[in-house]
């Protein structure tokens, strides 16, 4: 399903401090994404750029000043099983009381 891309992760982000890593490979099942004309008024914004793919094209999104905000353009949910859990979605239910 989809393709695997690298998402490069942005230095004192949320999702960096979630994976512990620079880059990530992530699963994707559209090619939809944020339109580049529309950058610069996304970042002027609170939400943040956490995570781009190859291109420097936005991939992944987070709201600094909310508990846990994150917004992906890949699925988590496909990498995550019961013994090994997506770190989004470990981080996710910690955030909401949940996971250990």
């Amino acid at each position: 399903m989809g393709t695997v891309e690298t998402v490069s992760l942005m230095g004192g982000s949320a999702a960096r401090q979630i994976y512990g890593q620079d880059a990530v490979p992530e699963q994707f099942a559209c090619n939809y994404g944020l339109n580049p004309l529309y950058r610069d008024v996304f970042e002027g914004s609170a939400l943040r750029v956490a995570g781009v793919g190859p291109e420097g094209e936005v991939r992944l999104v987070e709201l600094p000043a909310h508990p846990f905000y994150v917004a992906t353009l890949f699925l988590p949910q496909v990498r995550s099983s019961p013994d090994e859990p997506h770190p989004l979605i470990m981080a996710y239910l910690r955030a909401a009381g949940l996971g250990s």
